[in-house]
């Protein structure tokens, strides 16, 4: 400390330097979370995203499968109940003879 210098004036300086370094200190906190929050929204947001367009593409996935199942199904009754139409039309035949 300065002898010269009055205690309390010492004491204010001191002070205001203090006041400074911690606001520049918290400034650069700020921007340093800012930066940090930013990089962790972009590896976020991307993520989130593709979640939701996968939720998306499973859903279309399994709304096109479900319908080719259910064509498939419709087709293999259609071609039994056809089989079995043929068959009765086959044994009518027979039986009229």
């Amino acid at each position: 400390m300065d002898d010269e210098k009055p205690i309390t004036e010492q004491a204010l300086d001191t002070i205001t330097t203090a006041v400074e370094a911690t606001s520049e200190a918290a400034v650069t906190a700020v921007k340093k979370v800012r930066k940090a929050a930013k990089k962790v929204a972009k590896k976020v947001a991307p993520k989130k995203a593709s979640k939701k367009k996968a939720k998306k593409a499973s859903k279309k996935a399994a709304k096109t499968s479900s319908k080719k199942a259910a064509k498939k199904a419709a087709k293999k009754v259609t071609k039994k109940s056809a089989k079995k139409a043929a068959k009765s039309k086959k044994k009518a035949k027979k039986a009229k003879r």
